[in-house]
């Protein structure tokens, strides 16, 4: 409540949680979007907890928007997220429905499902099932351990370029791509430029993706936070490139990350597997 407090004070009016799985605490996402009815909130969720109780809470206070984790269709789904989770999240979406509560989906894409979330077989899917938006992320081999073998090729990326294009001019859902629609922000929007991220620990993060801080919200304001030199760093270096295809300070420009990681001091963040800048940009 204070976080929200604090960035309303500044302007920000749009709140995103992602998890892990926020649902888990449904009744007090209800209570923030009950007492900052100014607000709108995006959740990213898998959608296996949602019930027709909480489909009514939300047409109700109707601020806040989930945006389902799918990774294509059955097989695809449940091969990442368990066996029956895609099934769970069909009968989620008619529970939407069914309340007239608005939603989205939400993809990543990786080098081993890119063909089948970039068939129009699969956005005619989520066209029928009623979804308003998409938001497609392309895979990030975070933490220690993470594989890097499912990393999108540069042709598999132009290929969902493509195709996130065509269809967002042709069918009735709105697509938007984490990495490939940066040219229409002018880059990379991280560290305070257009958001943050702040981890269950309390750790301000330039991005959900990166795991480095030298700030926390127990320790200083947001306002602090934004002033704080890993935020700074990222003012004076965005956008970290010219081509606005190559966005990321990690994904596309290689120890640009690890260079101002290393200026500020920040230190790792990662609640499960924490590695160095090097280390994850050597990737």
């Amino acid at each position: 409540d204070d976080i929200i407090n604090q960035g309303t004070a500044m302007g920000t009016y749009m709140y995103i949680y992602t998890g892990g799985e926020p649902l888990v605490r449904k009744d007090d996402l209800i209570k923030i979007c009950e007492k900052h009815s100014e607000c709108i909130f995006l959740c990213f969720t898998n959608a296996t907890l949602i019930d027709d109780k909480f489909a009514s809470d939300l047409q109700r206070v109707g601020n806040f928007v989930p945006a389902i984790s799918v990774e294509g269709f059955e097989e695809a789904t449940d091969s990442r997220r368990g066996k029956g989770t895609f099934q769970k999240i069909c009968k989620a979406i008619d529970i939407l429905n069914a309340h007239k509560v608005p939603f989205g989906i939400s993809c990543c894409y990786t080098s081993q499902n890119v063909d089948s979330i970039g068939s129009e077989e699969f956005f005619d899917w989520m066209v029928d099932k009623g979804a308003i938006f998409t938001w497609f992320f392309t895979y990030m081999p975070i933490g220690k351990g993470a594989p890097t073998d499912l990393m999108a090729t540069a042709e598999q990326r132009e290929f969902m370029y493509h195709r996130i294009r065509d269809f967002r001019a042709t069918k009735p859902l709105f697509t938007m791509d984490f990495w490939n629609d940066a040219e229409y922000v002018y880059g990379c929007i991280a560290g305070g430029r257009s958001y943050l991220h702040i981890n269950a620990n309390g750790d301000i993060e330039p991005c959900v993706f990166i795991h480095y801080s030298d700030s926390n919200i127990r320790e200083k304001t947001l306002l602090e936070a934004y002033c704080s030199p890993l935020f700074m760093q990222y003012h004076l270096n965005q956008p970290f490139n010219k081509n606005m295809l190559r966005p990321c300070p990690v994904l596309d420009n290689p120890y640009r990350l690890e260079d101002m990681v290393n200026k500020t001091n920040a230190h790792p963040t990662d609640l499960v597997g924490q590695e160095t800048p090097h280390e994850l940009c050597a990737k």
